[in-house]
């Protein structure tokens, strides 16, 4: 192996399993966690440890990271991408879906990072990239509760920043917006669901995964003393 380690989480579909792929192809090793297990392995990549990990899990996720560095050496970057995006106004949401964001999006965050950081700090060298949102940017109806765990990525990302710069390690914030993935599959208002697509439709179709994907890559790549802090993409008929 000529590459280092790369942690992809939530890497079943959409950006994750993009990004896996695109990975690959450049010869990483890689760590691929999800809770859809069937959905890693059939993505079939070389050189690749699939783990069914929930990331609100933090032991889990702990453990798969030290299987996967005991296999390829240590992790030099992860993509804390898994999430969830469940639509609604405050007044009628189901409150459980607040808890699951919140878990999800940014205890996620927090735990896929505190598995690598550490050893990333010890050797001064790495990167995290954070999948937030072009909602973690500004707000949109029916997003309270997702706009506000994508403004926390957007904030813990950039505090971390500057916590660990100094010490060789890089953190990236990406921040598309309308993806075609599975996530508005989750939103459980129909009414929500339908007024969300006809609008990705006004606005000439989403982004592909994979464009997301090549600007995740596109950050990795650059100079360990560069770091790219935030991209932002979105289709360019989306006006929001």
């Amino acid at each position: 192996m000529t590459k280092p380690l790369v942690v992809v989480t939530g890497a079943s579909s959409g950006i994750g399993a993009a990004t896996a792929r695109l990975l690959s192809a450049q010869g990483h090793p890689l760590l691929l966690l999800a809770r859809r297990l069937e959905r890693l392995e059939a993505l079939d990549l070389p050189l690749t440890l699939c783990r069914k990990v929930d990331v609100t899990d933090r032991p889990r996720v702990e453990e798969a990271v030290r299987e996967a560095e005991e296999r390829f050496g240590p992790t030099d970057a992860i993509v804390n991408n898994a999430g969830a995006m469940l639509l609604g106004r405050v007044a009628d949401q189901p409150v459980e879906e607040w808890d699951r964001m919140i878990d999800l999006n940014i205890k996620g965050v927090l735990y896929g990072t505190r598995a690598v950081l550490p050893g990333m700090l010890g050797r001064r060298a790495g990167t995290i990239i954070n999948v937030s949102s072009i909602a973690g940017r500004k707000t949109f109806p029916n997003h309270a509760a997702y706009v506000a765990t994508k403004f926390a990525v957007h904030a813990l990302s950039e505090n971390l920043r500057e916590e660990v710069a100094a010490s060789g390690v890089r953190v990236v914030t990406i921040a598309p917006g309308a993806v075609e993935t599975e996530l508005l599959s989750h939103t459980s208002s129909e009414e929500i669901k339908s007024d969300y697509q006809a609008w990705k439709e006004s606005a000439g179709g989403a982004l592909d995964p994979q464009v997301v994907a090549e600007a995740i890559l596109y950050a990795y790549r650059q100079p360990p003393n560069v770091t790219v802090r935030e991209i932002v993409l979105a289709a360019t008929g989306q006006e929001g």
